[in-house]
Parts: C-alpha cells; structure tokens; sequence
C-alpha cells in the first residue's frame, strides 16, 4: 500500500499544481487530503498563489483516489463543490502488510498535543499511527503508547520553512519537501 498524504492546501493553486505533479511521479494508491483544503483561514495570511477554484478543479481531477477527512477550515459550502466526501473528523486505514491502522485526522479535533494539535489521541494500540495535519509542522516520530506520529506538513502555508507533503510505504512514512 502506497500513500501520498497532504495537509492544509489553503487554496494555494500553485502548490497544489505541484502535488498533483507529485501524484504523477509517485503513483500512490491512494490520496489522503488531511483537511484545510480550500480557505486559508482566519489566522493565516493569504498565500500569494491563492486561488481556490483552480484548487478545486485539481482536486476533482484526483476524487476517485482521494480519502479525506475535514479540517478546522472546511465547511459545507467546501463539501458542495468537492467530488469527494471532506466531512469527516477521522478515517481509518488497516495497512494489511503491518497489521496496524491509520488513524487519519486534521488535528483539532484529535492530535497529539504538539505545535498547536489538541491533545486528544484516540484509542490506538502500539504500531499504529496517528496521521494529522493542523500545525503545519512536519513531525515523523515514536509518540506516547507505542503510537507513531505523523505530519506531513503544509502544501500552501508552511510554519517550518518548507512546503512538504507525506509518503507511506512499507509500513514507513517519510517527508518529501520542495525547494522554493
């Protein structure tokens, strides 16, 4: 099972240019959209390549392989001109080659207490994963209770430099970041 996972978009049109380049390159299975897909948010400058309707007609181009989950940003209006549920405040994936499960969310609603994240982690047995976005800060590291932590980071508004998304792999995430 092969995933590409993205975070907090905010509309940002030529970021998401650049996703969907990486789709292409890395053939991934599937998609999975951590949510902040469209509006750039109340506490967050607009980004410079801000155009949600290009964001849009992007991300629809992609909706048969997207899994997505709702971000503290989204909202109905948002759902409306998706091609793919963004509802949701979690999904779970079971990765049949590791025996543990996704836990995919935002980060508001659950999280893992770090940069922002509520502190809230759901029930997750050892090895399995909790996969959030929110804080716009990559983090790839063991967590409480034998749960591993992952962000991929921010595709449009990036807090730690780099605008970046997820790979998950062999039971294995990493962090790919583009260069300005």
């Amino acid at each position: 099972m092969k995933l590409l996972i993205a975070s907090d978009i905010h509309g940002a049109a030529q970021w998401c240019a650049r996703l969907m380049d990486a789709l292409d390159q890395h053939q991934p299975d599937r998609v999975v959209l951590l949510g902040d897909l469209l509006y750039h948010g109340p506490r967050n400058d607009l980004p410079a390549d801000y155009a949600p309707k290009q964001v849009i007609a992007q991300l629809n181009g992609i909706a048969q392989q997207v899994l997505a989950v709702r971000g503290n940003c989204e909202a109905e209006v948002d759902q409306m001109v998706l091609d793919f549920p963004c509802m949701a405040d979690y999904a779970l994936v079971d990765d049949p080659s590791s025996g543990h499960t996704l836990f995919f969310t935002h980060g508001h609603v659950y999280g893992a207490g770090m940069h922002n994240s509520v502190d809230n982690l759901p029930k997750l047995h050892p090895g399995d994963a909790l996969v959030y976005g929110h804080t716009h800060i990559k983090v790839n590291q063991q967590g409480p209770e034998g749960i591993w932590l992952f962000n991929p980071g921010s595709v449009g508004i990036p807090k730690d430099g780099t605008h970046s998304y997820g790979l998950y792999e062999g039971g294995h995430f990493s962090h790919v970041a583009w260069e300005d």
